[in-house]
């Protein structure tokens, strides 16, 4: 678990700072704000993960295992690359900017589906919420690191003091990676065809028809969470009102002690009841949570209602993906673990990656309560096949090996 803890910061620091912290470096060097919005494309790597994680399964270093070893791979090139960004200016170099930019996120999503298949292969089926947990805790801590640190670093150092301090905490990551053990060994697939063909072959051999029940769980139970994600920040900004800092403190703050409590809570939680109940009662919950901030709406600007729902749904969110982690460690085989979780994770987004942008349309329409009340009820669908979802998935032991 210590591992898993310190292979999740390694897993998260990398995601925002091609996120908001680059957005604040290129506002600070006064970038046109084009360019900003351009950078948001880098991000499609965490999309397109899967289309290389065939390889991850088929090809093994010589070194540490087939798992820790690509970890330390990416590792490692995160930061050269992360470091490499102190010495350009991201406004006469926006090339080499952009291109160091791309290498992050590249690499960064390559850790994360390695990273992915390395808990998917260790745990034990009783061990998994807890491993998501404690990994989501180490990569939610990674996340404010590279964003709240850096601010208040902004406004004291120059940023290539910033790149570099960044650079150094992965060392932390690697850490986690020479104290983790490698995987069990499992036959990997004989042929880069085969890597990418097994993974699906796989899923149908073990559950047939329940195979479309699993797919189309995994696609809606986060659904209406990861519809709200766009806007939720414009809400509280130009919606209600709040300033940034306002915003910040509950987010930074509050938001954060809601992810470590409901990240222990998930884990102990699943363990006590089982997982079918547990993703039932948590998306419940996430529907709660959805209602809270159509409340807020209704209220108008007030601490105390942002307050509440912040630390509902930071909480709640942290339950629901823990838990949903550990669902889909559940479904997926060691041989092809890394191609299943990869296309498994970009299946889940959806309501984000491709929904997403109708957001501004439903808000245009019915309003933020009514947008908030909507995403509420998109929870309700994957509440409903959660059951009969996870009974498919337990009908035979995960990672049974691939014929």
């Amino acid at each position: 678990m210590a591992a898993l803890w310190l292979l999740g910061f390694g897993s998260g620091l990398p995601l925002m700072l091609t996120g908001q912290t680059l957005q604040a470096w290129l506002t600070a060097e006064h970038a046109p704000r084009a360019q900003i919005a351009a950078m948001a494309s880098v991000g499609l790597a965490y999309t397109l993960k899967f289309a290389w994680a065939p390889l991850l399964d088929r090809f093994r270093l010589p070194l540490l295992g087939r798992r820790r070893g690509w970890v330390l791979v990416f590792q490692l090139g995160l930061v050269a690359a992360i470091a490499a960004m102190s010495l350009v200016d991201p406004v006469r170099d926006a090339g080499a900017m952009v291109a160091i930019a791309l290498a992050i996120a590249v690499l960064s999503a390559s850790q994360d589906v390695v990273f992915d298949a390395y808990m998917t292969d260790v745990l034990a089926p009783h061990e998994r919420a807890a491993g998501s947990s404690v990994s989501l805790v180490g990569y939610r801590t990674a996340m404010l690191v590279s964003t709240s640190l850096a601010f208040v670093l902004a406004d004291r150092v120059a940023w290539p003091v910033i790149w570099l301090t960044m650079a150094g905490f992965m060392v932390i990551g690697l850490a986690g990676t020479a104290l983790a053990e490698e995987a069990p060994a499992a036959r990997p697939p004989r042929t880069l065809a085969q890597s990418v063909v097994l993974p699906v072959a796989d899923l149908w051999r073990r559950y047939r028809g329940g195979a479309f029940v699993v797919l189309g769980f995994t696609a809606i139970y986060r659904f209406g969470d990861y519809f709200s994600q766009p806007l939720v920040i414009t809400f509280l900004r130009d919606g209600v009102g709040f300033d940034f800092t306002e915003i910040a403190v509950a987010y930074k703050l509050l938001g954060f002690a809601g992810i470590v409590v409901g990240g222990t809570l998930s884990g102990a939680l699943v363990a006590r009841f089982g997982m079918r109940r547990m993703l039932i009662a948590f998306g419940a919950l996430s529907a709660v949570t959805h209602l809270a901030y159509a409340w807020l709406a209704i209220a108008g600007k007030s601490m105390v209602v942002l307050c509440i729902a912040v630390a509902c749904d930071q909480t709640a969110n942290a339950m629901v993906a823990a838990a949903f982690v550990a669902f889909l460690m559940s479904v997926c085989s060691p041989a092809v673990s890394a191609t299943q979780f990869a296309l498994l994770t970009a299946l889940s987004s959806v309501g984000h990656r491709v929904f997403g942008p109708l957001a501004a349309n439903v808000v245009a329409a019915i309003g933020w309560a009514g947008y908030f009340a909507v995403c509420a009820a998109l929870v309700v669908p994957g509440i409903a096949l959660a059951g009969r979802a996870t009974r498919i998935a337990e009908g035979e032991p995960a990672g049974a090996p691939v014929r």
